[in-house]
């Protein structure tokens, strides 16, 4: 039984040899097989659009554009026939000017006490406004004229007023402070009450834009006016004063009180 069973492990011994012999034979012993890389599609280059040139400038804006536009073209459609200048240190307002036409078109100009810069705005005077004036220059016959208007005591210290008239080849000016004369006390009144509009305007603007608690204080400031008779021709008014009272960003008491004056207004007229 022995010889048997040796005989069968010697035989399983050659079997395995002779396996592991063919093995090596296939294969290295240590180097593992590489594998095969899947190829990958590759996209061919297309054209790209250009991309958009980088702007650094702020946006325009259109309607500042147009703004100021009109602004200039107004300022620059009229030839000066009247002209007025208040000077006074120590006023809000230390210097103005104002030059219009005979159908009232012009502009004013101002310097306030806290700026260097004159302020230019153009004006458009009612027809009741420049027919009190024409009329008050030709009741003085102005340009051929020597009257001074000055009173003997002098009021300097209400500033003092320069009125001019050129026409038809002639220029004369006067200056005064003071003056009993009707026709040059109207004139020096209207355009006091001129400049008392535009220059309240300007400043309502202001605060409108910057300082909106102001405005209650602006619109006491113009009744006060109106009250006073200090304003040239005030239904002109009205139509500012009713877009004062319909602005929603001001303070509720100033749009009323915007919509009471405008009842006065239209009452009186």
């Amino acid at each position: 039984m022995r010889p048997i069973i040796s005989k069968f492990l010697v035989v399983c011994a050659l079997f395995t040899a002779a396996h592991a012999v063919t093995a090596q034979g296939k294969r290295k012993p240590g180097v593992l097989p590489t594998p095969t890389p899947i190829p990958t599609a590759v996209a061919s280059p297309t054209p790209s659009d250009p991309l958009p040139e980088k702007k650094n400038g702020r946006p325009v804006d259109t309607a500042a554009n147009q703004k100021a536009a009109e602004r200039n073209a107004a300022l620059a459609g009229y030839t000066p026939v009247y002209f007025y200048k208040f000077e006074r240190d120590g006023f809000t307002y230390s210097k103005i000017l104002i030059e219009h036409d005979e159908k009232g078109k012009g502009k004013i100009s101002f310097q306030k006490e806290d700026r260097d810069e004159i302020i230019e705005d153009p004006i458009s005077l009612s027809t009741v406004t420049t027919e009190r004036l024409t009329n008050a220059f030709a009741a003085l016959s102005f340009l051929t004229s020597n009257e001074t208007y000055q009173t003997p005591v002098d009021h300097s210290n209400l500033g003092n007023v320069t009125v001019k008239e050129k026409k038809d080849g002639k220029e004369r000016e006067a200056t005064f402070n003071w003056t009993t004369n009707p026709n040059a006390k109207l004139i020096m009144d209207e355009y006091r009450h001129i400049a008392n509009e535009y220059t309240w305007k300007f400043e309502i603007a202001g605060a409108r834009e910057n300082q909106r608690l102001l405005t209650p204080g602006l619109m006491d400031a113009i009744d006060g006016y109106l009250s006073r008779n200090e304003i040239s021709d005030p239904p002109t008014l009205v139509p500012f004063l009713s877009e004062l009272s319909q602005d929603e960003k001001l303070p509720l008491i100033a749009r009323n009180h915007a919509a009471r004056l405008i009842k006065q207004i239209e009452k009186k007229k």
